[in-house]
């Protein structure tokens, strides 16, 4: 089971990749827009911008585009993507909406809309919008994951586990599952429940094993949950655990120096809008396996605009523009990510190997 879940996660990086994309991903070189005067024109720039990683050019071009076609949904659908891609979702909304019953793009107009929701705490408009016609296995996981977290918000825990506990698909989910399972049983204070939830997931090494982040960020959470109750031994136990898994881990590593100095310790997830943003971003960083970055590009920038302040899904999008030889774009991702996050110190050793590699040596 855990090959095949690792296969699946590889081939539908690579083909949603593909999809999503359209061009392959060439070194990030920007250029000013200019204004062009035929709709074959202007949509071909956008093409090629698109294709050089000039996501900001794209956007101008799409845009010159649609005053010649402005219901061209498919037009509409390149730049609401290229949008999101480029973290301007607040604009993307605008299309998303024209693009709301578009059967082929709804995975995405449809969870922009439920991302919004989210943010005005309406959980049943968020509900909603979470509601697809067409539905691969990944977004079945993704719309019933925040349709439970939907649920949560809307103080009906019980049935946001329940809801999330009954999603019918593949083996691999069910990690995924329980795991958000125990944080919506932790984020709503129900202990007992959270505690047997966080443990069964920690035993479930095999499916972690296809999914190391998600099972890492398990034990975190299991572990922050216990010294929050006081159970400081079990929660270092936790952490013991989650280092002989996959060792060398910086957060594992100051979590475990927090706990023993007694320091207070936040929710790993705090409440539904965080709940919602962490699907999202377990599940892109199990698809970023190459050849994919585009795809899982997008469904970081809708975590990130979940929770603005995440460092795990900056550090991700820093890796992301890495890949994609967009140095300018990872420079700006390790500059947001806080100066109290663990991650701090890789994300300046990055910065400035980014800036060392644009040859801009005084600011590295």
């Amino acid at each position: 089971m855990r090959q095949g879940c690792a296969r699946w996660l590889t081939g539908l990086a690579i083909v949603t990749g593909m999809v999503v994309s359209g061009l392959p991903a060439l070194a990030k070189e920007t250029t000013e827009p200019v204004n062009i005067t035929s709709f074959s024109g202007a949509y071909l720039a956008a093409r090629v911008a698109e294709g050089d990683n000039d996501l900001d050019s794209a956007i101008a071009y799409y845009k010159q585009a649609l005053a010649f076609a402005p219901g061209d949904t498919s037009l509409q659908q390149s730049l609401m993507l290229s949008l999101i891609a480029q973290g301007r979702f607040e604009e993307s909304l605008v299309y998303a909406d024209k693009l709301k019953t578009v059967p082929d793009v709804e995975r995405f107009s449809r969870l922009a809309l439920a991302v919004g929701s989210f943010h005005k705490k309406d959980f049943s408009k968020a509900e909603y919008w979470l509601k697809l016609s067409l539905e691969s296995d990944l977004d079945r996981l993704i719309s019933g994951v925040m349709s439970g977290w939907a649920k949560q918000g809307a103080g009906d825990p019980g049935e946001a586990m329940a809801s999330i506990e009954k999603l019918q698909g593949p083996d691999w989910f069910g990690l995924f599952k329980s795991f958000h399972r125990g944080l919506v049983a932790d984020a709503s204070g129900l202990p007992e429940k959270a505690d047997a939830i966080y443990a069964a997931t920690l035993q479930d090494t095999a499916t972690g094993a296809a999914a190391p982040e998600t099972w890492m960020r398990n034990a975190q959470a299991y572990a922050s949950f216990l010294a929050r109750k006081g159970d400081k031994d079990k929660a270092l136990s936790v952490l013991d655990q989650a280092e002989a898994f996959a060792p060398g881990k910086v957060e594992i590593s100051a979590l475990r120096d927090r706990i023993t100095k007694g320091e207070k310790i936040e929710p790993f997830v705090a409440g539904p809008s965080d709940g919602a943003s962490e699907i999202l971003l377990d599940l892109a960083t199990a698809l970023n396996r190459g050849g994919g970055e585009p795809f899982v590009r997008l469904y970081l920038q809708y975590a990130l605009a979940l929770r603005p302040d995440s460092d795990a899904a900056l550090v991700q999008l820093a890796a992301v523009s890495e890949q994609l030889k967009d140095g300018e774009g990872a420079i700006a991702f390790y500059r947001r990510i806080p100066a109290s996050s663990p991650l701090k110190t890789l994300s300046e050793l990055q910065l400035g190997l980014n800036l060392a590699d644009l040859d801009r040596y005084d600011e590295a």
